[in-house]
C-alpha cells in the first residue's frame, strides 16, 4: 500500500476537474442509493415481486445504462463535447427521481429504473473519457481511483442516510424517497458550474463520424480487458441480493441498508489506494488480488448461516470492488486511442451491461429455484474462470502504454 505522503502527493497531482467530477458522482449516488437500498426489499415486501422479477428490473436497468454509453461515448469522441453529454445524463437522472415517491405500482418502479438508468448511461462513457482526458498517464490510476472512491462515498453514505430515516420515519418509504431527490439536483449544479471540459477535446473541423470501423483500431489488450470484465461481471451480478440475502438471514428491515453501506465503504476506502499501487507495480496484480477477494466474499455468502458471517462476505465484497473497478477503467484509458476514448468506454460498458443483465437474471431465477447459497456458489465458480483468464493474458496487459 502507498505511504501516506506519497498518498498525498498524488492527490495533489490530480486535477481539479476529476474532483469536481468525483463529487458530481458522489451527490448522485447519494440520492441514488437512498432509493436503492430499500427498493429490493420495497418491490419485496410492498408491491410483492418476486426474486425472479427482482433479478430482472436490476438486469433490464443496469443493461440499459451500460448499452447507451456505447453510443454515448461515441458521440462524444465525434462532438468533443464530453461535459455536455454529462451534463445531459446527469440532469435526465436528477428529474427522474421524483418518480420514485409519485409511483403507485410496479410499472412506474420499472419505467423509472429504466429512464434513471439511460440517464446513467448517457453521461457514464462521456466521464470516465473526460476524466481520462483531464489526468496525465503518471496519475491515471489515482485519479479513476479517486473518482470512484467519492462515487463510492456517496453510495455508502446514501444507504446510512436511509438506514436513519427509515428510523426517523417509522418506515415511511415514500418520504425517504422525496428526500432522495435533493442531492440528485445538487449533483446536477455541479456538473453544470463546476466542470470545466479541456480545450483538446473540443469540436474539430476534421472529426470523423463514430464508424464500425473504428473497432478495428482498438489493440488485442484492449479486447482483453474487455473480455476479462465481462466475465467478471457475470460473477459479480447485482448488489439487491446482498440485500435480500440479509433479510433472508433475519436483519431487520430497518437495518437492511446497513449492507450497502458496509460494502461502500470498504469500498471507498480501497479503491484510491488500490489507484496508486498500480501506478507504481501495475494493474495485473492489484486486479488478481481483487478477483480473489469476491471468490472469497461468494463462499461466505453462500455458507455463512449467521448475519456475522454474511457481513464479512459483504467486506470482501466491498474489497473486490475496491480492487477492480477504478483499475479496469484505468486499463481502458491505457489501451484506448486518445480519440476513440469515449467509444472505448462505451464498448467496455456495453460488454459489461450485457453480462450484468444475464447474471441479474441467471441469479434470480437460480434463488428462487435453488436457493441463496447456489446463487452465490454460481458466482464463485465464475469468479475462478475470471482469474484463470486474467493470469494466462496478465503479460500482455502490463505492458505500459506507449
Amino acid at each position: 500500500m502507498p505511504s501516506g505522503r506519497e498518498a498525498l502527493s498524488r492527490l495533489k497531482d490530480v486535477p481539479r476537474g476529476v474532483w469536481a467530477l468525483g463529487l458530481v458522482s458522489m451527490f448522485m449516488d447519494i440520492s441514488s442509493e437512498m432509493i436503492h437500498a430499500l427498493l429490493p426489499v420495497y418491490l419485496v415486501t410492498v408491491l410483492g415481486a418476486s426474486m425472479t422479477a427482482v433479478g430482472l428490473i436490476e438486469g433490464v436497468a443496469e443493461a440499459t445504462a451500460m448499452a447507451v454509453k456505447i453510443f454515448s461515448g461515441a458521440l462524444s469522441d465525434w462532438l468533443g463535447k464530453r461535459k455536455l453529454l454529462a451534463a445531459i445524463g446527469y440532469g435526465l437522472a436528477a428529474f427522474t427521481k421524483p418518480v420514485f415517491p409519485l409511483a403507485t405500482g410496479l410499472g412506474w418502479i420499472v419505467t423509472a429504473r429504466f429512464v434513471d438508468r439511460i440517464g446513467k448511461g448517457i453521461r457514464g462513457a462521456p466521464r470516465d473519457a473526460l476524466i481520462a482526458d483531464l489526468t496525465p498517464q503518471a496519475v491515471r490510476g489515482a485519479a479513476f481511483g479517486l473518482r470512484q472512491s467519492l462515487d463510492t462515498a456517496g453510495a455508502f453514505l446514501g444507504p446510512l442516510a436511509a438506514i436513519g430515516l427509515m428510523a426517523l420515519t417509522l418506515n415511511d418509504f415514500t418520504l425517504v424517497f422525496w428526500i432522495a431527490v435533493v442531492p440528485a439536483f445538487v449533483s446536477f449544479a455541479l456538473i453544470v458550474f463546476a466542470v470545466r471540459e479541456p480545450a483538446s477535446t473540443g469540436p474539430g473541423p476534421e472529426r470523423p463520424r463514430p464508424r464500425f470501423a473504428d473497432a478495428g483500431r482498438f489493440s488485442i489488450g484492449f479486447w482483453l480487458v474487455v473480455a476479462i470484465a465481462a466475465v467478471l461481471t457475470l460473477a459479480r451480478f447485482s448488489e439487491a441480493f446482498l440485500v435480500l440475502r440479509a433479510q433472508n438471514l433475519g436483519m431487520p428491515i430497518a437495518l437492511v441498508p446497513a449492507i450497502l453501506v458496509i460494502m461502500n465503504v470498504v469500498y471507498a476506502v480501497s479503491a484510491y489506494p488500490a489507484g496508486v499501487v498500480s501506478d507504481r507495480l501495475g494493474r495485473t496484480g492489484v486486479l488478481a488480488i481483487g478477483i480473489a477477494a469476491l471468490i472469497v466474499a461468494d463462499l461466505l455468502l453462500a455458507f455463512g448461516g449467521h448475519i456475522a458471517v454474511m457481513l464479512l462476505g459483504v467486506v470482501f465484497w466491498g474489497l473486490h470492488m475496491g480492487l477492480t473497478q477504478g483499475l479496469l477503467a484505468a486499463l481502458i484509458a491505457d489501451k484506448a486511442p486518445v480519440d476513440l476514448r469515449g467509444t472505448a468506454f462505451g464498448v467496455f460498458n456495453l460488454a459489461s451491461g450485457a453480462a450484468l443483465l444475464a447474471a441479474s437474471v441467471a441469479a434470480g431465477l437460480i434463488w428462487d429455484a435453488f436457493g441463496p447459497a447456489a446463487t452465490f456458489l454460481a458466482g464463485a465458480g465464475i469468479s475462478v474462470v475470471a482469474l484463470a483468464g486474467l493470469v494466462a493474458v496478465s503479460r500482455r496487459l502490463a505492458a505500459r502504454p506507449s
